[in-house]
């Protein structure tokens, strides 16, 4: 048997790339088009880096990444700003205080891990746009971004795998 050489992730495939396919995915879905008269659905696609960056390689450059991104989802979306830098740094965290816990995990285990993610972000996002705005935004509306963020995670998956078969300490 051959081995493979492995070739290292460089740190723009690893956070500069996902940050372009997470802000593309994002505006894609932020036009305005209607199918059958209802507006596309609009995941919040930078859960899927917050996520895969806690699990696969922690280091100093993700949550700045995270910042930048969740920036740039407020003024794309016209929120107040501050707000999804927050809620994507929470699922960071959340993540990063599981990673022991999620390490080596099958797809199932890790799309409950990813829900949980993204359910603590939208919690964060949920109390600070209620306390700015001084009432509750729509829960309807707050659960469908929900659920479609949480159907993101075969995306996480695709990148986390990615990650793993250039790292020679997941073989």
């Amino acid at each position: 048997m051959i081995a493979k050489a492995l070739r290292p992730i460089s740190p723009g495939q690893w956070v500069v790339m996902p940050m372009i396919a997470s802000l593309g995915g994002s505006i894609l879905l932020a036009l305005p088009v209607r199918i059958a008269g209802l507006q596309l659905p609009e995941p919040v696609f930078a859960l899927v880096p917050a996520f895969v960056w806690a699990l696969g390689k922690p280091s100093a450059a993700p949550p700045f990444a995270l910042l930048i991104l969740g920036l740039a989802l407020d003024l794309l979306w016209g929120g107040a700003i501050g707000v999804w830098p927050c809620a994507l740094l929470a699922a960071y965290a959340l993540t990063l205080s599981a990673r022991r816990i999620l390490a080596g995990q099958e797809f199932i285990a890790l799309w409950g891990a990813f829900a949980l993610a993204c359910a603590g972000a939208f919690v964060v996002g949920f109390l600070l746009v209620a306390l700015r705005a001084g009432h509750a935004p729509n829960l309807v509306g707050v659960g469908l971004q929900f659920f479609a963020s949480a159907a993101m995670f075969p995306f996480a998956w695709r990148l986390l795998e990615r990650y793993e078969a250039t790292d020679a300490r997941y073989r």
